[in-house]
């Protein structure tokens, strides 16, 4: 699990591709090696990963298909920053929201405002994930733990939601130098998708067939 306070941007040095089926991406990362583990999971850009290498200040994670295709990791190279977060130890603070490293779709970057010492920023977002995001909500964007200012209505045929990005947020990550276009992967707010979930089974069996009273 991840909270989506971002602790470092890492470097890709390489991305080797095996068509739609696979990838390895090398990062460099200074601060995210330090106490790693093979097998440790890390948040790259938003997307739970598994360091399957690691060389001193660099390490390696294999992405399957399915990750290529849900989310912009299949777009990265050589030289690109990464947003990294390492996942949360027990009883560690959780000072953003429940992350999962679960990507639920793609958006994109169709307004950008600075105001003052902070920016607004509008993304474009599937229709099909236009309903799990809520005003004052929390929404995770390429690993970034954010709160949602506002959103389009619902009969909006191309849905969108804005966030503010605080001094910190835009120097720290790569948000801050996101452009008018730029994708970027997003995790809506795990309690909305299994609530809907729960509501799909409402007025069915309380109780999965087979299951002990």
């Amino acid at each position: 699990m991840f909270t989506g306070i971002i602790a470092e941007q890492g470097k890709v040095l390489s991305v080797e591709r095996n068509g739609d089926i696979s990838a390895t991406v090398r990062l460099h990362a200074p601060g995210t090696t330090d106490g790693l583990a093979l097998g440790g999971s890390i948040a790259v850009n938003g997307v739970c990963l598994t360091a399957t290498e690691i060389n001193g200040k660099d390490f390696s994670v294999d992405v399957m298909g399915e990750t290529l295709t849900r989310s912009t990791i299949g777009e990265l190279a050589a030289g690109e920053p990464v947003n990294l977060e390492r996942c949360v130890p027990a009883g560690g603070r959780l000072d953003g929201h429940v992350v999962q490293g679960h990507v639920d779709g793609v958006g994109e970057l169709v307004e950008r405002e600075a105001l003052g010492n902070w920016d607004r920023l509008r993304f474009g977002v599937p229709a099909g994930l236009a309903r799990y995001i809520a005003e004052k909500g929390s929404i995770a964007v390429d690993g970034v733990s954010l709160t949602v200012t506002a959103v389009s209505p619902a009969s909006e045929p191309e849905p969108w939601f804005e966030v503010g990005l605080i001094p910190t947020t835009l120097a720290e990550t790569g948000l801050g130098a996101k452009s008018i276009g730029g994708r970027v992967n997003l995790e809506v707010d795990v309690l909305a998708k299994y609530t809907e979930r729960l509501l799909a089974f409402a007025g069915g069996p309380a109780r999965a067939e087979g299951a002990a009273a």
